[in-house]
């Protein structure tokens, strides 16, 4: 079967399964495993995704409210690939191609079109379905619960040692810097799981917006920045939306030195195998003593 991933995480997925060489066609955001930057895009975005946090906050809400869609998918393109299995997802319009959006550039084909398999997790249980869900579209479905098996054995082992931690710190942790954003869906069950308290967002609800007052009031001990889509180096150039603040020295988190900056990217943000590295990279974070998995320079700094 061809297959066209419009969505970073399901691309992991299809990879993960074994099933990468099945690939024809990803989103212009599907970066990971290396194997798939050969393959040619399908989508692209109609604003520019690069300059500071609060400008591309602007030009999307922008478009939001001119009832216009922040991505392009490429119709013909899609048709020259020929899928018999599209993926897409329902979660958010802002991060990734929609399901709308791709029926759209579906909705001219007049012979056989593709079974199109929408992901739409807000939880790491819903995590765990939609990889069994790509799995049974694969025609691999043994092999999906075999990954979530040993993805959900790989977490339990985490939790269990991080439970035996005498002290679970509070946690803050920011999705979008200007303005802010909490991380919300399945962020605070990770957080939970590597022995801290979550703070802000809701687990199963998308991450909410986060003013600076219950910041201060909450005071976290740790504060870890995961800006969705930005690596570290660019999540650090933009730092100064938050350092610059005269509140910013005032967090506990600031004086004891345990605000960390994160690669969203590549792992908090997308919902797939790599968020058990999320896992441990938050673990590393708050109990520093009980774990040291070595993603230290490459998924986190410290700030």
């Amino acid at each position: 079967m061809r297959v066209v991933s419009l969505l970073p995480a399901a691309t992991e997925i299809v990879c993960a399964l074994g099933c990468g060489e099945r690939l024809v066609g990803r989103s212009h955001e599907c970066d990971h495993p290396p194997m798939v930057g050969q393959l040619p895009f399908c989508t692209e975005p109609r604003i520019p995704l690069d300059g500071l946090a609060a400008a591309i906050d602007r030009r999307i809400k922008t478009l939001v409210q001119e009832g216009l869609s922040i991505y392009r998918v490429d119709a013909d393109q899609l048709r020259s690939l020929n899928p018999g299995l599209i993926l897409t997802q329902t979660h958010c319009a802002v991060c990734a191609v929609s399901e709308r959006e791709v029926a759209e550039a579906l909705y001219l084909w007049a012979d056989s079109r593709p079974v199109l398999l929408s992901l739409a997790p807000r939880t790491l249980a819903e995590v765990w379905r939609d990889l069994r869900r790509v799995a049974a579209a694969l025609d691999v479905a043994q092999r999906g619960e075999a990954l979530v098996g040993r993805l959900a054995g790989r977490m339990d082992a985490i939790a269990a040692k991080a439970a035996a931690a005498p002290v679970k710190p509070t946690v803050a942790c920011i999705e979008w810097l200007d303005p802010m954003m909490a991380a919300g869906n399945w962020m605070p069950e990770l957080v939970r799981l590597a022995g801290g308290v979550n703070l802000f967002g809701i687990a199963g609800q998308h991450s909410p917006w986060l003013h600076w007052a219950p910041l201060l009031d909450q005071d976290p001990d740790v504060i870890c920045l995961m800006p969705c889509g930005y690596q570290i180096d660019r999540a650090k150039k933009e730092l100064d939306v938050l350092t610059e603040r005269p509140e910013w020295g005032r967090l506990k988190a600031v004086r004891e030195r345990r605000v960390y900056v994160a690669d969203g990217n590549a792992y908090f943000n997308r919902p797939g195998p790599r968020l058990v590295e999320s896992l441990e990279i938050l673990a590393e974070l708050l109990h520093p003593t009980l774990f040291r998995f070595g993603h230290a320079g490459e998924g986190w700094e410290r700030v």
